[in-house]
């Protein structure tokens, strides 16, 4: 694929969203908008709001064109991305169904390629991925079917299971299933203190740690307020070990970093409000730890269905045991404290270099399935 003559490639940054994960991907879109500048780009910033319309946003064009040496906070403006001129109107909460742009005649946005942020359900599941391959777009990241796996933590355990990668026991429960004896059966099975996560969701939004079977109970309330299916993961003591993937046909893991909590567990106010966790980056592992966990990043990242990029999380036992795999992210965070691009810096390949891969690799694949398919792109 070529850009018009004369002209760059143009990528429509897509950020926001309708997950509990939107302000997190508002941040990213700012960082990833000048990455992407600065490797020659022509940015088409796109929003979506928490109720789900498609903005070409005023608010984020100014926000995205702010000097790189600001300091950006990570509680942006309510106002940001909240208004401006609708570009898409296929769905419209208010209104069940497909409906039209009420805009008679209004060409189209022309772009060569999509930079999906959108993290959480609505983003990172599938769905958006589904739509821009029926709209016929190259876009960045996994695709329909490892987005899906990856996104949903019951399945994502399924599938490592299937494959006998490691992990932590768990139990998967549905709401309709839960009940004091459901919980008490697991309670007994994985011991405390354990974890309870939603099972479509990121940045541990909903996640608690529970130490007792009340704690248990109100840990579980809190996961079915974001899911109607749940992870429950006995806790281990361990060292958080992340590694960052990128690739298709022939992918590649990073260097490892480590996650040192400032909490109890790496929470969502410990990523992103409070500033108290710490990101090392290279992790301090021995030579064969590492090239172990990176193995186990690949195998994990190719088992799940992933391309173009995907951040692997798992637990260094503190016991012996060795890793085990934690969770696979397909759309890591992008925010100047994120670890996913920490990591490939520390590996050699900078910000605006990474980007600029994950976008070839996205137009690549599309060209790829469009040849098999019989269809040349022009």
């Amino acid at each position: 694929m070529t850009p018009r003559p004369g002209e760059p490639l143009r990528v429509m940054l897509l950020f926001g969203g309708r997950s509990a994960e939107h302000d997190v991907s508002r941040v990213s879109a700012v960082a990833v908008a000048g990455a992407l500048r600065d490797a020659g780009y022509d940015v088409v910033p796109v929003a979506i709001t928490k109720e789900g319309r498609w903005l070409l946003s005023d608010d984020a064009q100014a926000m995205l064109d702010a000097p790189p040496d600001l300091s950006l906070p990570l509680q942006l403006p309510a106002s940001f991305a909240a208004t401006g001129e609708a570009v898409v109107e296929i769905v419209d909460p208010t209104r069940p169904g497909l409906v039209p742009v009420d805009r008679p005649g209004a060409p189209s946005i022309e772009v060569d390629v999509v930079f999906p942020l959108l993290h959480g359900p609505y983003g990172e599941d599938g769905t958006i991925q589904g739509l821009l391959e029926v709209a016929g777009l190259p876009y960045v990241g996994s695709g329909v079917v490892g987005s899906a796996v990856a996104m949903d933590k019951v399945m994502t355990k399924r599938v490592l299971a299937a494959v006998g990668l490691a992990q932590a026991d768990y139990r998967a429960l549905r709401e309709h299933e839960a009940s004091p004896a459901a919980l008490d059966a697991i309670a007994d099975a994985i011991g405390f203190p354990c974890f309870v996560k939603p099972a479509n969701m990121g940045s541990s939004v909903g996640v608690s740690k529970a130490h007792d079977r009340a704690e248990l109970a109100e840990a579980v309330e809190l996961a079915f307020e974001y899911d109607e299916s749940i992870v429950i993961e006995a806790g281990l003591d361990v060292r958080e070990i992340e590694v960052a993937v990128l690739g298709d046909e022939r992918p590649e893991a990073s260097r490892p970093g480590e996650i040192i909590p400032g909490a109890d567990f790496y929470s969502y106010a410990d990523k992103y409000e409070d500033d108290t966790a710490r990101l090392i980056a290279p992790a301090l592992l021995t030579a064969e730890e590492e090239a172990e966990v990176r193995d186990l990043a690949v195998r994990a990242f190719i088992a799940c269905g992933c391309q173009g990029m995907a951040r692997v999380d798992t637990f260094l036992r503190r016991d012996g045991g060795g890793f085990v795999v934690n969770e696979v992210n397909t759309i890591p965070g992008f925010t100047p404290i994120s670890m996913y691009p920490k990591l490939w810096s520390v590996s050699g390949l900078p910000y605006p270099q990474l980007v600029q891969r994950l976008v070839e690799l996205a137009i690549a694949r599309h060209d790829r399935r469009a040849r098999r398919a019989g269809h040349q792109r022009h």
